[in-house]
């Protein structure tokens, strides 16, 4: 299989780094300097053009900032990923020369390269990577449990679509079955019945009350009630004395009386018993109740009612008309998580049996790689198996954890080239940062052969202070920080020959060189291989 390739990286206004380019080639490459040269920050730059974060101060991220890198992919085809300050402050991302987001390069450098970070790493940030590996290893295949999965999911949301369950159905049907009966029992003649009705009721109540307040007037005014208006007038003139002198105001009084029954004789004409039936206000009144109660429960209208009653005839049809094809939906769905089951059942022990093989290869890795009293497991969880995790112990005795959570960060970066050696994508980029930190003498150059092993595999690339394992690598890379004039600067360039034996002895004593030293470096690098 083609194998992806960082072929140049480049960092501009970076911290210390004022402007560096380095050209990576095939195999194991390494990068050494001394303590502060900015080894560091050149893997910020390509964190950077990987979509990384650049809120770190690590980044030490410049108004002028620049990072770009540019890589081969497995099909050959170059992919140029660039990050850069721009005048907002922000950074901005490229991929190809177009603008792109920082997500966008974070999916594509999972394609293209892993980081084994001392505190971090890309290719265990989810349980979802350490399953790849597991399943890569093992060779276990889950097409066609995921293919039965999607087609239950199908099956389940079709049904769902249709009703549910069976008994989900039924509730619904008997649901639909009262609604409608709720409508239908209150038999509504047209969507304005309940205006008609009440507008009739209203009209005979306003003749009915009409009617009692004339009987009420006409009873106050003049009937057999000795306290009525007029018999109290009648009474009162009666009293009035006799003679000429009074003879015309009793007149003028008999004469407003008379008048007066005159008139509530008139009124009396104005009352009709039969201008409404007291029964058919009863009627009215029931009826109107229950328009109101069914219409408030369709937005107070009986137009709305009676097209819900439509619905519900309808939904209960299709409902009905359904059955048949429901019931073949219910077996096909009971066939598919028969077979979910089964296939999960076998995915989790082709897990299981590849999670044990990957163990004790890896463990079979750890003393080279500095670790003898180490122990991990890969574990796997759940009902196929799916929930990965790796556990780990630094120490015999100690209770296993997390890996990420017991291993210090050189312990980390070590178990990853562990695992790396057994499960190395050979297809991707690899990038270890200090992995070699806290040990020295054989231990490391048992790392540095590892990483040469794994650099005839894939690219790897190498931050180191260790000269037994600088002397390893295929190719050598140095960055020198100078000081001019009060301002910091560094720069990288590749060492061959002399050049490389002179790196390696300062690695080796520091500035104070000497024949011994040089020699001792041209040793590590003639037995390399």
């Amino acid at each position: 299989m083609p194998k992806s390739q960082l072929v140049e990286l480049y960092a501009q206004g970076l911290g210390v780094i004022e402007e560096a380019r380095v050209e990576f080639s095939e195999g194991f490459n390494v990068i050494t300097g001394e303590t502060g040269a900015g080894k560091t920050l050149l893997l910020g730059a390509l964190d950077l053009c990987l979509g990384g974060d650049a809120s770190g101060a690590r980044h030490a991220v410049t108004t002028d900032m620049k990072a770009a890198a540019l890589f081969v992919n497995r099909d050959g085809k170059e992919v140029s990923l660039l990050r850069e300050s721009s005048q907002g402050g922000r950074l901005r991302s490229a991929l190809d020369n177009t603008t792109t987001s920082a997500e966008s390069l974070r999916l594509l450098a999972e394609e293209l390269i892993v980081i084994h970070g001392q505190h971090d790493s890309l290719s265990l940030k989810n349980r979802s990577e350490i399953l790849r590996i597991v399943d890569t290893t093992g060779n276990v295949d889950t097409t066609e449990l995921h293919a039965i999965r999607t087609q239950l999911s199908e099956a389940l949301k079709l049904r769902d679509s249709l009703g549910g369950d069976g008994a989900n159905r039924e509730r619904e049907i008997e649901f639909l079955k009262f609604q409608i009966s709720e409508i239908e029992s209150v038999k509504i003649s047209t969507p304005n019945e309940l205006k008609e009705v009440l507008e009739e009721l209203t009209r005979l109540t306003e003749i009915r009350d009409g009617q009692a307040a004339i009987m009420g007037v006409m009873q106050a005014l003049d009937s057999d009630n000795e306290e009525a208006v007029l018999t109290r007038l009648a009474r009162a003139i009666g009293e009035i004395p006799q003679g000429e002198t009074y003879d015309s105001a009793r007149e003028g009084l008999r004469s407003a009386l008379e008048q007066a029954r005159d008139s509530v004789h008139e009124l009396s004409s104005f009352t009709d018993p039969d201008a409404f039936d007291e029964e058919r206000l009863g009627v009215l009144d029931e009826r109107a109740a229950v328009l109101q109660n069914i219409a408030r429960k369709y937005n107070n209208s009986l137009e709305e009612a009676l097209e819900a009653l439509a619905t519900f005839v309808s939904d209960l049809e299709r409902r009905s008309g359904e059955s048949g094809r429901i019931e073949n939906l219910d077996a096909e769905i009971s066939q598919l998580m028969s077979k979910e089951v089964e296939l999960a059942r076998k995915a989790k022990k082709d897990r299981e049996y590849a999670s044990v093989k990957l163990t004790e290869a890896v463990r079979a890795q750890l003393p080279r790689v500095a670790l003898p009293n180490a122990s991990l497991r890969f574990d796997v969880g759940g009902d196929d198996g799916s929930l990965a995790q790796i556990l780990f112990t630094p120490n015999p005795g100690l209770a296993e954890g997390p890996l990420q959570s017991l291993a210090s960060g050189g312990e980390l970066s070590r178990v990853l080239l562990a695992i790396s050696l057994e499960t190395a994508q050979d297809d991707v980029v690899a990038v270890f940062d200090e992995v070699d930190a806290g040990v020295g003498g054989q231990v490391a150059q048992q790392i540095g052969d590892c990483l040469l092993e794994l650099g005839q595999r894939q690219q790897v690339l190498a931050v180191t202070h260790l000269a037994s394992v600088a002397a390893k690598a295929d190719h050598h890379f140095v960055i020198e920080k100078t000081i001019i004039n009060g301002t910091a600067s560094t720069k990288i360039k590749k060492v061959e020959g002399e050049d490389r034996v002179s790196e390696i002895a300062r690695m080796l004593v520091g500035d104070s060189l000497s024949q011994e030293s040089r020699a001792l470096a041209l040793q590590l690098l003639e037995t390399r291989r």
